[in-house]
């Protein structure tokens, strides 16, 4: 766990998304559990970013992005706004603390979450090939 960083005070807008993004990240995780996934970790932290899920089903190990907004938009234009490299990276950080799953099979998945409708889980959105 990486200690907080010392920063200026949060605005009220700051604390209101991430009081969202946590709920969404548990809307996402009871989501994935009722399609039989085990979630292995939260908010994972790392120096070079943050991965939202892990989990796991049928010896696959998934990193989830859990993507939160107010209105529904199209797929598309909500994949262009995760950080695949981030997300790449801190997966990496991740497995060079687990060894043991890096030879297991890896997948990189998006939940996307919009009021009033299901949660949407784009399986395996994107590569994390070069």
């Amino acid at each position: 766990m990486m200690p907080p960083s010392p920063s200026k005070p949060k605005s009220k807008a700051r604390v209101q998304a991430q009081l969202g993004g946590h709920r969404g990240e548990t809307l996402a995780a009871w989501f994935l559990r009722l399609k039989l996934y085990r979630v292995v970790t939260r908010r994972y932290k790392t120096p070079v970013g943050e991965i939202d899920l892990i989990a796991e089903r049928f010896g696959t190990t998934v990193f989830v992005e859990v993507k939160a907004r107010s209105k529904a938009s199209t797929q598309a234009e909500t994949l262009e706004a995760v950080n695949q490299s981030r997300i790449v990276r801190a997966a990496q950080y991740w497995l060079a603390r687990h060894p043991t799953k890096a030879e297991t099979s890896l997948r990189f998945d998006v939940i996307f979450l919009a009021p009033g409708r299901w949660p949407r889980h784009v399986v395996n959105a994107f590569d994390a090939s070069p």
